[in-house]
């Protein structure tokens, strides 16, 4: 298979996906992964091991625009980032399709409805496995198919917060997750959120479509193969080769078809990289090509009650979407809550190095952990940028007065539960987990890169499937949407490619 009739670059979400969504089509398809399938060793439910000595995070740096390099908390291995990820695979509510007025601006509308796009979500739902149960949350928009699996149950204590969180006449719901809670804890007793899934209990990119994918002996996976560039044709209006660097050596590959899935961040920087006439990179006509970076703003909270031990292992069962939609009075919205997975002193040691471990073992052992979520608005100066070799990442935060008032609603609402010390802290740019935004998807090629299908305006070859196509970030993770986005677009690729 020398020259392919697809190639996939990235094995994450995006691309696992859809090669999923293509398998059985009769195309040969090779997918390029830089990184190697995720080795079981103890290391995987050692919480030191990942969060103080940080075992799995990449090697290499990022710089931020006029400030200092950084290590960011990219994963490069089989699955990508979903190897790590909290299994949380829930749908942007329906509003976010639509224009939404926020306290930092306006969060603009999808190219197409939430109806149009209802199906793909439960198909992608039906993929990757979902556990879950409608009816608890307000918001929940319209589905079509319910969940096949029953929601994974609260531990005591947690049931305890949800009824608690039901006092005050709030609307906790089970998150919607991707777990086989009974084979995770099988190979040990711990959370999932943030821990490497060597095994089978996580349904990731990797244990959900890319295995499904991997059946079809027509699709090919190469793991260490580290895409440098993009060559597009002589007259620019496609692409002609891939260029990448495997074990040392330069290779390339001619394919009919490009599936760029890289991740936000990657897809962004080859795309830069890529030579082209007028110096901008390929599908750069729009001049939108790194920009609009979104990576969500949000904080951890710890609710304390130094009276009550919180004995949780996995703990992270609920949402509550309350404060979605408005600020729970009518104005505009703040954003989403949900559960973290439940953390202990090491993880707690890795942002507060000079706590003494004691101190921070009865504080992990008496809270009961909590992830804000807000929107993070696009943004033309928010961007990835490329000097040289190195990736430059200008993170221009907006909204955050949503994220203010999130963090002060929950708290209050978190004392009147019961719980005397709530603390919390913002994430930084080194988790840039939900990355969005750098090659929106839109109608209009002056103002956006792809078109509905996530194909490239200018090179028509050239297909962008993953977090980068979102033209918003809304409040939620974005795992689900581009599963749901890969299966359409894999959808179309057969109708339109391939079919003949």
């Amino acid at each position: 298979m020398t020259n392919p009739d697809i190639v996939i670059i990235g094995s994450g979400i995006g691309g696992a996906t859809i090669a999923s969504g293509l398998a059985g089509s009769g195309a040969s398809i090779l997918m390029l992964e830089r990184g190697e399938p995720l080795p079981a060793t103890p290391h995987a439910r050692d919480t030191r091991s990942i969060f103080v000595d940080g075992h799995y995070r990449p090697k290499e740096m990022w710089r931020e625009a006029g400030g200092p390099a950084f290590n960011p908390g990219n994963y490069y291995y089989v699955g990508g980032n979903s190897k790590f990820y909290g299994a949380v695979l829930i749908r942007y509510r329906s509003q976010d399709f639509s224009a939404m007025d926020h306290f930092g601006g306006v969060s603009p509308a999808w190219p197409f409805s939430y109806d149009e796009f209802e199906p793909w979500y439960s198909k992608a739902e039906q993929l990757f496995r979902v556990r879950g149960t409608l009816g608890e949350d307000p918001t929940e928009p319209f589905h079509s198919i319910p969940y096949a699996f029953k929601p994974v149950p609260d531990e005591a204590p947690i049931a305890r917060a949800r009824a608690e969180l039901k006092g005050l006449g709030l609307h906790p719901a089970s998150l919607p997750l991707g777990v086989d809670i009974d084979t995770w804890l099988k190979e040990g007793k711990t959370g999932w959120d943030a821990f490497p899934n060597t095994g089978q209990g996580k349904i990731d990119a990797q244990t959900g479509p890319l295995t499904a994918a991997l059946k079809d002996t027509n699709i090919r996976l190469e793991t260490g193969a580290y895409v440098e560039y993009l060559e597009a044709s002589t007259d620019g209006k496609t692409i002609s080769a891939i260029h990448y660097r495997q074990n040392g050596a330069l290779k390339k590959v001619a394919p009919k078809l490009v599936i760029l899935s890289a991740g936000a961040v990657n897809s962004a920087v080859i795309l830069l990289r890529s030579p082209s006439s007028d110096g901008k990179g390929l599908a750069n006509r729009s001049d939108q090509v790194g920009r609009n970076f979104m990576n969500h703003n949000s904080s951890a909270m710890l609710a304390i009650d130094p009276r009550r031990r919180n004995d949780a292992v996995y703990q992270k069962t609920l949402m509550l979407n309350d404060y979605y939609l408005s600020d729970g009075k009518g104005g505009k919205p703040l954003g989403n809550v949900q559960l973290l997975g439940k953390i202990d002193g090491n993880m707690l040691k890795a942002n507060v190095k000079l706590a003494p471990k004691f101190a921070l073992d009865f504080m992990a052992g008496h809270a009961v952990d909590w992830y804000l979520m807000c929107e993070d608005l696009p943004d033309p100066e928010s961007r990835i940028m490329v000097d040289g070799k190195d990736i430059v990442m200008q993170w221009r935060r907006s909204n955050m007065q949503s994220l203010d008032g999130l963090t002060k609603v929950m708290r209050e609402n978190f004392r009147a539960c019961g719980y005397p010390i709530v603390l919390s802290r913002p994430f930084d740019k080194r988790t840039p987990s939900h990355q969005c935004g750098t090659v929106r998807m839109g109608d209009d090629p002056a103002t956006a890169p792809l078109d509905p299908f996530c194909r490239s305006f200018d090179q028509r070859n050239l297909f962008v499937v993953d977090g980068s196509f979102l033209p918003n970030s809304a409040a939620v993770n974005p795992a689900l949407s581009i599963a749901a986005q890969a299966l359409r677009v894999a959808e179309h690729i057969r109708k339109t490619e391939l079919a003949a």
